[in-house]
């Protein structure tokens, strides 16, 4: 990981934490309302990451050279439901 990259599975390790916390009734309220800013600031930091993320995914996704967007739909097993037949193939390879 790279100085400026952002970690994302500690920041919401540390927002999982707050909620605990936060949960647990033990907190005065200012430290409530401190803890419930820093939550704020780490899920719009994460909300930030996953769209960083969506949108390097969707520059990958290529068809006959032309990259293309395509949204990452689940099925009900969690898996992607866009695949097609040669990209099955591929991700089986890629495991």
């Amino acid at each position: 990981m790279t100085k400026n990259s952002f970690a994302f599975e500690q920041s919401l390790a540390e927002l999982e934490t707050l909620v605990r916390k936060m949960e647990s009734g033990e907190m005065s309220l200012e430290a409530s309302l401190t803890a419930f800013e820093q939550g704020i600031r780490l899920t719009r930091d994460c909300q930030k990451a996953l769209a960083n993320a969506e949108q390097k995914v969707q520059k990958l996704i290529s068809q006959n050279g032309v990259l293309t967007t395509e949204p990452f739909d689940q099925d009900d097993k969690g898996g992607p439901t866009n695949l097609t037949e040669t990209d099955s193939h591929t991700s089986e390879r890629g495991r």
